[in-house]
């Protein structure tokens, strides 16, 4: 029979690694109390859809809990399923609203859904008025309007039959009314307060209901923006939501490694990688590293200028040639002569390499690459231990390791 993971040492699996990834949930945890205390008042929640945007939701939502997060946001009802497992007494919502014919799934598991459509408005009425008499009247619902990101949300003449339907309004159980900014990260952009102001008249409709508007960002926008309840992503993983605008304001909590595999010796003239898209202007040397866009390194990056960086034996060095599926390929020539070895590790993201800094190269945002992270990194959690911090860019030691597919269901 064929080992698996699960019947391999986590000392042994990591040594037979390529790649590694520690995610610091200290380090998540410290960010939730950063924000509540930016929040004020207002509640905090916890984006956690997308499987913790790529972290790992079973490891990630439990320790949000435990620093003091009470309200969830999921993208689809599955995944309220599946935070519901983790966490019985959450209040957990579902940005996509409601999936008609799935009405059973929501009310065993307790998902309220955001409402963005006349339709949805209807559909959940339906299933609502089918349950039973125990559940009429009882099944939460929110509402999400749109002010302005025309992507989702009820649109003006949806939101103008719903306010004129008194009968409607009153069928529903409005927990919450939400809706999101198009442009938070830019604090002087015109279209923050054009929303807020949107948000504001449609809230005071639904007094008794709680109001959501901000998202990491919006946060920084100040107490008009807060309401009742703020709902931050991005910054609880340590990605900075005001990208390169400002010094992110948060803890790194992604530290990914790739194994040093090769170092080679180039001539003048020779090329790197697939294309021959980068040409040796010298005699160099190229480090060939066990990371790939297999493992969500951007593909793109290894033909920008200018070239995004690893860490390798405590300096930044650039990539050289195009990024293949398990590989990358670096300029070391900087190095002294006798770095790095076979065997080294270079950090790819950590408190060196941000997951902005990746972002910027590739042309996105620290979203999508967290996101992206592939599932062949040898996978740990740092528990969220007060005083101790992540390593750079290689794995926690192994009594801190916990193999992602031994320990998460």
């Amino acid at each position: 029979m064929s080992l698996t993971p699960i019947d391999i040492d986590p000392a042994l699996a990591l040594a037979a690694s390529g790649s590694s990834l520690t995610i610091d949930l200290g380090a998540i945890a410290e960010n939730y109390r950063r924000i509540a205390k930016k929040a004020g008042a207002a509640k905090t929640a916890a984006c956690v859809k997308a499987d913790a945007y790529g972290l790992g939701m079973e490891k990630v939502a439990p320790v949000l809990a435990e620093t003091g997060c009470a309200d969830f946001f999921v993208a689809e009802p599955l995944e309220g399923v599946r935070l519901r497992a983790l966490l019985p007494h959450a209040q957990i919502y579902v940005l996509d609203g409601f999936f008609a014919g799935a009405g059973p799934l929501y009310a065993e598991h307790g998902l309220i859904p955001m409402l963005a459509t006349r339709a949805q408005i209807e559909d959940w009425l339906a299933f609502t008025q089918s349950a039973g008499p125990e559940n009429a009247g009882k099944l939460p619902a929110g509402l999400h309007f749109d002010t302005g990101i025309n992507r989702l949300g009820l649109e003006r003449e949806e939101t103008d039959w719903l306010l004129a339907n008194e009968a409607v309004r009153a069928a529903l159980r409005i927990e919450l009314v939400m809706s999101h900014l198009a442009c938070a990260e830019e604090a002087e952009s015109p279209m923050n307060e054009r929303q807020l102001e949107r948000f504001r008249a449609l809230r005071a409709a639904f007094p008794a209901a709680r109001a959501s508007l901000c998202n990491t960002a919006g946060v920084f926008l100040g107490p008009d923006y807060h309401f009742d309840l703020v709902r931050p992503g991005i910054g609880l993983y340590g990605g900075n939501p005001m990208h390169e605008h400002r010094e992110s304001p948060f803890e790194p909590a992604v530290y990914a490694s790739g194994r040093i595999l090769q170092v080679r010796h180039l001539r003048a003239g020779e090329t790197v990688g697939y294309g021959a898209t980068f040409t040796a202007s010298r005699p160099m040397r190229i480090a060939t590293i066990a990371v790939g866009y297999g493992d969500g390194f951007f593909r793109r990056v290894g033909d920008q200028k200018p070239q995004a960086e690893v860490v390798i034996s405590g300096r930044r060095v650039p990539l050289a040639g195009r990024v293949s599926m398990d590989l990358i390929t670096t300029d070391v020539s900087a190095l002294p002569k006798d770095l790095p070895k076979v065997g080294d590790m270079a950090e790819i993201l950590g408190a060196r390499v941000s997951i902005d800094h990746l972002a910027t190269a590739a042309g996105t945002i620290g979203y999508e690459v967290l996101t992206r992270l592939g599932n062949r990194y040898h996978r740990t959690y740092k528990p969220a231990v007060s005083g101790h911090s992540a390593p750079h860019g290689v794995a926690a030691p192994a009594s801190l390791t916990q193999q992602r597919s031994g320990d998460e269901t």
